[in-house]
């Protein structure tokens, strides 16, 4: 990669399971690949349960961030995946508990199925340095 676009590996967070990156800095920018609730420690869900994925997803993307330099302050848009729509209310209850105003802006997604068949899977872009 050019040094205009460049990987971002930690290994506080869930290792790539294809070929792709953790996430991608490319300028200010950094766009995280989705995280779910895999634990960094043993690639293992966390449970199956969505409030502790939920957790999980956002301490991995709080990982991935500072592995960049940056953290969830510098997040500017996410997007929330769900398995089920009914997991709304609590999934947004607890990625508030992580941000302060102004908020990111968010688009919240019912999908099919998610990989590992997580219950929330959450990608970010955010604006380092800045």
């Amino acid at each position: 990669m050019s040094e205009e676009r460049a990987a971002v590996h930690t290994d506080e967070a869930p290792g790539a399971i294809g070929p792709y990156s953790q996430a991608v800095r490319a300028g200010p920018w950094l766009f995280t690949a989705g995280q779910i609730g895999l634990d960094p420690a043993t690639g293992q869900m966390v449970g199956p349960d969505v409030e502790s994925q939920a957790r999980r997803v956002m301490e991995n993307l709080s990982a991935v961030l500072a592995g960049a330099g940056g953290s969830l302050d510098d997040v500017v848009k996410t997007t929330i995946f769900l398995a089920d729509m009914d997991d709304f209310s609590t999934v947004n209850e607890i990625y508030g508990s992580y941000f302060e105003p102004p908020y990111p802006a968010r688009s919240t997604v019912a999908a099919a199925r998610l990989p590992k068949d997580a219950r929330v899977e959450i990608e970010v872009v955010a604006r380092l340095g800045g």
